[in-house]
């Protein structure tokens, strides 16, 4: 390795180790007012990619161990359906959650209730 790429790999590594926080409820309802035509797109995106995050991290916990939550049982679940399940759980529980909570921690509830494991 090059003496003058050192730098750049230090300034990777403390990146890539800053811890970051999950999108609030807050933050994703103020992104889906933000953007007048984009919004509610960038909202359904985000909800996916929460979505498959927290089937993930799942997996990885079963893999580690844990015993499972959530138990699609060769039932279906498909992008379309990650808003239904957040704004559902949000309903089902109103006054539950409070607005700095994080989106995943909703999400992870969601899929949860809707795939118990019995």
């Amino acid at each position: 390795m090059r003496l003058t790429s050192l730098p750049a790999v230090a300034v990777l590594a403390l990146a890539f180790a800053t811890p970051t926080s999950a999108m609030t409820i807050r933050e994703l309802r103020a992104l889906e007012k933000s953007e007048k035509k984009q919004g509610e797109n960038y909202v359904r995106y985000f909800l996916v990619g929460a979505m498959e995050g927290v089937l993930e991290s799942h997996a990885q916990g079963m893999r580690n161990g844990a015993k499972p939550t959530i138990c699609l049982n060769s039932r279906r679940l498909e992008p379309r359906m990650a808003q239904a399940l957040y704004d559902t759980e949000l309903q089902r529980n109103e006054g539950v959650y409070e607005a700095d909570m994080p989106v995943p921690l909703v999400m992870f509830n969601a899929l949860g209730t809707v795939y118990p494991c019995l």
